[in-house]
């Protein structure tokens, strides 16, 4: 089956995930993590790219990150990635990939799935368990949306803004979203979407984002799939 393009619009958040290929690790000391956010931050400002929110896991990085420009995203992943490879290679004495094949992708619908998303971005540690809390987690944007610690790459979406008026009355508001449980059936929607390049959102947005691009934002249904037209129809014959 051919691989689906990937969908770049202007001005939509888009959530990237890129794991180590074979899951094996990306990131070994204090210093590479360093590393990589200050790169994160040279190739968002070059490529005109605002970060939101991300985690770097040991073996694997999320972003919540919207584009200015259609190609800004995969710019962006494509640069980081050659950087941190090479950065790798020459700091252990390794050679070969790194990454896990092509990064994984899908556009956000902000007024719906924004907010959700970004907390499921710094929760990564606890559901790895890492953690009790994601405040523990250093490599996080929490750090900077929910505790107040400045990260200088981030650039806050207007969904964040809109919390609060204030810093402090907005890193409060994004805090008390983390007393509510992300359902399992959403962090299952954030998965398959991410991993099957389809969009997260509702319909409408959806529908939108096909005339935009002229290319399907969720899956077909299928003949025998007991929620489409054709099967009920059949069940009445």
């Amino acid at each position: 089956m051919a691989r689906l393009a990937r969908l770049n619009l202007p001005g939509i958040p888009q959530h990237i995930v890129q794991r180590g290929n074979n899951r094996q690790a990306c990131f070994f000391t204090e210093q590479d993590y360093t590393v990589y956010l200050s790169k994160l931050k040279e190739y968002s400002q070059k490529y005109n790219v605002a970060v939101h929110s991300y985690v770097l896991m040991t073996n694997h990085v999320h972003i919540l990150a919207t584009p200015r420009e259609g190609k800004g995203i995969s710019c962006l992943v494509q640069s980081l990635g050659r950087y941190y490879v090479r950065y790798v290679n020459q700091t252990y004495g390794r050679s070969g990939t790194l990454w896990e094949g092509r990064y994984k992708s899908t556009l956000i619908d902000s007024d719906n799935y924004f907010l959700v998303v970004s907390r499921y971005i710094e929760l990564n540690p606890v559901r790895a368990q890492m953690v009790k809390h994601p405040a523990e987690y250093p490599w996080s944007s929490y750090q900077n949306n929910a505790e107040g610690r400045s990260i200088e790459l981030l650039i806050p979406h207007i969904c964040y803004l809109s919390l609060g008026d204030t810093c402090r009355k907005r890193q409060e508001m994004y805090k008390g979203l983390y007393a509510q449980q992300i359902p399992a059936y959403t962090i299952k929607e954030i998965r398959d979407a991410t991993n099957k390049a389809w969009v997260l959102g509702c319909e409408k947005f959806k529908q939108q984002v096909e005339v935009q691009t002229g290319r399907r934002a969720s899956p077909q249904m299928r003949g025998g799939d007991r929620k489409s037209e054709k099967y009920k129809e059949n069940q009445l014959l």
